[in-house]
């Protein structure tokens, strides 16, 4: 093989697996070179990621918990993984051809050879941003989708609470809840955040949970008759308050619990007899187990895509060298919407 078949390759790498609150210092950029031509026979495809995505869930594949990882943990030395839209580049697999667009499961680096390709999905539609299947289009979107139809079964007119609302979940589902007819409250982290979800993505209302020293008052402003929904994202204190205002018969979906990420140990929850009292139904679940629901949804959101009755707020930075930084602000709250890094522009 020619020298020339081969490309350097800036990689982000995890340096060893940690504890507490992560740092950009714990990531560090590399660069290697790639081969651009897939070894004969080994039915992997080669791409160039255009579109990275920083997910919350990703924090825990940065320490070795043995058990507890719902994902592989990510490995020291290597680029970390996550998911994210690239172009095919050179394919020995029938499934895929050179030159086509996908999203799913790559690696944080300008190209990635990728072996397993079975959580890869083919892009259709490209008169919608490309970047939107790291988001609306992609996992969140989905997450958003199912959390909110398929485990709440909401019907209109019912109350919904949404914590991290503004985060690339949250706006989702505040937004699907206000389709069906809902009254909805979302939560989030500054005034620039309870503005957005009021002003931009329809909410009823919102409040900043940092200026609120009483969460379980709080939450009898914004639900003097209770909540039927909570969708959860940050628990802890939260979760606590929620349990207390929830209605008979309500529905909690347990999507994320952000807030407890970089503790060493975690908050106890002290309001869990609601759960009797009220008989509630909680239930958490992983998005990976829903996929075969990937055109059931896009069935529903493309319509209101095209029709302009989804707003989706992405915040994003340029360049592998800013990745790290993206994503450490994700634990911060210093992004507004879905946190997003743009590897290279096809």
């Amino acid at each position: 093989m020619a020298k020339e078949d081969e490309v350097s390759n800036k990689q982000v790498i995890l340096r060893d697996y940690i504890t507490g609150f992560p740092k950009e210092t714990d990531m560090d950029l590399t660069t290697e070179t790639i081969k651009l031509k897939v070894p004969d026979g080994s039915k992997a495809i080669l791409v160039k990621n255009l579109y990275l995505s920083c997910d919350p869930y990703m924090r825990s594949c940065m320490t070795k918990l043995e058990g507890k990882n719902y994902v592989p943990p990510f490995t020291p030395g290597s680029p970390i993984t996550g998911v994210g839209v690239a172009k095919v580049v050179n394919s020995d697999h029938p499934n895929f051809e050179e030159g086509e667009l996908v999203w799913g499961m790559t690696r944080w680096e300008e190209y990635t050879l990728i072996t397993m390709v079975d959580r890869l999905f083919k892009i259709k539609d490209t008169d919608v941003p490309l970047s939107y299947h790291t988001g609306l289009l992609g996992m969140p979107g989905l997450t958003a989708y199912v959390g909110f139809y398929e485990l709440c079964s909401p019907k209109r007119g019912e109350n919904v609470f949404i914590s991290a609302a503004s985060g690339a979940v949250g706006q989702l589902v505040g937004q699907f809840a206000k389709i069906t007819g809902c009254y909805v409250v979302g939560s989030a982290g500054s005034k620039e955040k309870v503005d957005l979800l009021k002003n931009k993505f329809g909410f009823d209302a919102a409040f900043n949970y940092k200026e609120e020293h009483d969460l379980d008052a709080a939450l009898k402003r914004y639900f003097p008759e209770g909540i039927d929904i909570y969708f959860e994202n940050v628990g802890g204190k939260m979760l606590d308050a929620v349990l207390l205002n929830m209605r008979v018969h309500g529905r909690i979906s347990v999507c994320g619990m952000i807030s407890q990420y970089n503790l060493e140990k975690p908050e106890g929850v002290h309001n869990l007899f609601c759960l009797i009292t009220k008989q509630v139904r909680m239930e958490g679940f992983l998005v990976g187990n829903y996929f075969h629901l990937l055109p059931k949804y896009y069935d529903f959101v493309m319509p209101l895509i095209k029709e302009g009755k989804i707003t989706y707020v992405e915040d994003t930075v340029e360049g592998l060298d800013n990745a790290p930084g993206a994503l450490i602000g994700l634990f911060t709250g210093r992004n507004v919407g879905k946190q997003v890094v743009v590897v290279a522009y096809e």
